[in-house]
């Protein structure tokens, strides 16, 4: 009887020492926890804090960091603890710098070079160089204009002589002020003799014949009214003076002297007085049969011409006429 009451009181003192020796967790509010973990879960765990006596489940969210860590060494509450636990902070702070030892450390200096060698080894000097050429061979091509030469003559000479090509060029006349080449002779059997002056004798006496001259002394001086061709108003002259000639440096060519000096060729029904004439023009390449002046310019004019059966409109620029003819049909 003895040893059942002993046993009996040895158990009923073991329940408070165990409870004593239970873990104890703090909690956010200040407050702790003790006991015997009984289940754990998403939502908390809850402990055995007597023989008989359970706490409500805590939410993980009310234990404090070192709750969370003392309930992480339990494997079955481990998993659910751990996300909860906040990481250690960082340290701050700069890191610590270290320089290197530039005492030894040089770059590279560039070979040494000449100048037109660099540009023709980079990119950039290569692009600057062609723009150059191009620039040149432009130059070439308005010099050559400028002086009324061919145009491919002028380009081809800036482009094999840069620079120097387009100074010769410069320093040789225009093409107008050379002596005119002579004409074809199509050209020259086509363009009527030079015109005479017309010779009139007052009336009451008799003109010498044009071979033999008249004796000074047996014939008493005589007044003649000469008349040229241009200037000539009545009946057309004779076919020796039905042709004017303008030749350059004498006259400008340009869009005032075509408009007052040939109007009627500008209209497509042509004026009976214009009807029977024809305007011949001279360029340096070619000879033109002007039928009607269709378009002008300050700097050329397109005249429409008869090549054979079929009618052409040819533009022509003011530098390139070298004589202009305006002829009268017999």
């Amino acid at each position: 009887m003895h040893k059942i009451l002993g046993t009996i009181l040895v158990i009923w003192l073991c329940g408070p020492l165990a409870a004593l020796a239970a873990d104890a967790y703090t909690l956010a509010d200040g407050s702790s926890v003790s006991g015997d973990i009984v289940t754990v879960d998403n939502n908390g765990v809850m402990f055995r804090t007597g023989p008989e006596t359970y706490s409500e489940k805590i939410s993980w969210l009310k234990f404090s960091q070192d709750a969370l860590k003392q309930l992480s060494q339990n494997a079955k509450a481990r998993p659910f603890a751990e996300p909860f636990i906040e990481p250690a902070p960082a340290q701050t702070g700069p890191a610590p710098v270290q320089l290197a030892d530039m005492s030894e450390v040089r770059l590279p200096l560039a070979p040494k070079r000449s100048l037109i060698g660099a540009l023709f080894t980079s990119s950039v000097g290569l692009i600057l160089m062609l723009l150059v050429y191009a620039a040149n061979i432009y130059a070439g091509y308005e010099i050559a204009e400028y002086r009324v030469r061919p145009k491919g003559m002028g380009m081809g000479m800036a482009a094999a002589l840069p620079v120097i090509g387009p100074i010769i060029l410069l320093c040789m006349p225009s093409q107008s002020h050379l002596p005119q080449e002579p004409l074809s002779e199509e050209a020259m059997a086509a363009a009527p003799a030079a015109a005479e002056p017309q010779r009139f004798a007052m009336p009451g006496t008799t003109p010498p014949p044009a071979s033999v001259p008249a004796p000074a002394a047996s014939m008493p001086p005589q007044e003649h009214i000469q008349i040229v061709a241009s200037g000539f108003s009545g009946a057309p002259p004779p076919s020796e003076s039905n042709t004017e000639v303008f030749q350059r440096g004498q006259f400008m060519f340009n869009r005032r002297f075509f408009e007052t000096k040939f109007p009627g060729f500008f209209s497509i029904a042509r004026p009976e007085a214009d009807r029977g004439k024809i305007l011949v023009v001279k360029t340096a390449s070619a000879l033109l049969t002007v039928e009607r002046i269709s378009r002008i310019s300050a700097n050329e004019v397109h005249f429409e011409t008869i090549q054979g059966e079929q009618r052409e409109e040819i533009m022509v620029p003011f530098g390139d006429i070298q004589q202009v003819q305006l002829k009268r049909k017999a």
